[in-house]
């Protein structure tokens, strides 16, 4: 099989919703903790969501923040914000 054939066939299978991978990880996380507690897991999952989101979204729109912000449904003015408090600008 050829490359663009190969890559027609991955796009064509059904894909787990990212949902599924974010619970995965959760489970793994909550596993990790091996019977202790934790506060502000919802502040940590959001940072720890947030973080590699941002990362990936601008690498694919080449470091455009616009395109980016565009793409992720926020405002530039927000990413920019939350670029700031993650120490990625």
């Amino acid at each position: 099989m050829n490359a663009a054939a190969d890559r027609h066939d991955q796009r064509s299978k059904p894909r787990p919703p990212l949902r599924d991978h974010v619970a995965t990880s959760i489970r793994r996380y909550l596993g990790d903790l091996n019977g202790s507690g934790t506060e502000n897991l919802y502040e940590i999952a959001l940072r720890e969501l947030e973080i590699p989101l941002f990362i990936e979204v601008l690498a694919h729109c080449d470091g455009n923040q616009s395109r980016a912000a565009a793409m992720l449904g926020i405002h530039r003015a927000t990413l920019r914000k939350k670029l700031r408090e993650y120490g990625l600008d």
